[in-house]
C-alpha cells in the first residue's frame, strides 16, 4: 500500500493506493503476519492514528515495524543546535516531513497500542554534519543512537 506506484513495483504484486492521513486503510484487520511502514510516519499529520491502524492490520502476535529519521543522532542534534530545526525537518523538507518523533515518542505510541516485545534499533549508518560523508562503521556500531540517521521501532500486536 502506498500513495504512489513506483516503476520498480513488482508486476506480480497488487498495488493499493491509499491516503495514509485519511484514517482507515482499505484492508481487513487482523490479517497480516507483519506490517511495515518504512520512512512513512514522519510524513503524516497524525502518527498515533497511523500506528493504531497498522496495529489493526496485524494479526494477533503479528509484527509491526516503523522506521523514521533519528532525531537523537549527532547530525540531528547539531542541526538543531545550529539551525533550531531537526535535520530531516528543516524548511527545505517541509511540507514533506511534518512530524518529528523521538525514540520516547515511538515507545509511548507502541505502548498506547498495546504492543509487546517492543524494541528500538538503529540503522548504524549516519552522515557527518555539513558533509556527504558517512561516519566510520566502528563508530556507528559502537554508538548506534548517536551515529545513525534512522531509527526502527518493532513490536508485536498483543494476542
Amino acid at each position: 500500500m502506498d500513495a504512489i506506484r513506483y516503476d520498480e513495483f513488482p508486476e506480480d504484486a497488487e498495488f493499493t493506493p491509499a491516503d495514509l492521513n485519511a484514517g482507515t486503510l482499505p484492508l481487513d484487520g487482523d490479517g497480516a503476519d507483519a506490517v511495515a511502514a518504512v520512512e512513512t510516519i514522519e510524513h503524516l499529520e497524525n502518527p498515533r492514528a497511523f500506528v493504531r491502524e497498522l496495529t489493526r492490520l496485524a494479526k494477533p502476535g503479528g509484527w509491526i515495524i516503523v522506521t523514521t529519521p533519528n532525531q537523537l543522532s549527532w547530525l540531528s542534534k547539531m542541526t538543531l543546535l545550529l539551525k533550531n530545526q531537526f535535520n530531516a525537518f528543516q524548511e527545505k523538507s517541509y511540507p514533506a516531513h511534518l512530524t518529528a518523533l523521538l525514540e520516547s515518542d515511538l515507545r509511548r505510541i507502541a505502548g498506547e497500542c498495546g504492543w509487546k516485545d517492543v524494541a528500538i534499533h538503529y540503522s548504524r549508518s549516519g552522515r557527518v554534519i555539513m558533509t556527504s560523508r558517512q561516519y566510520p562503521r566502528f563508530l556507528s556500531k559502537a554508538f548506534p543512537r548517536a551515529f545513525s540517521d534512522n531509527v526502527l521501532l518493532i513490536g508485536r500486536k498483543a494476542a
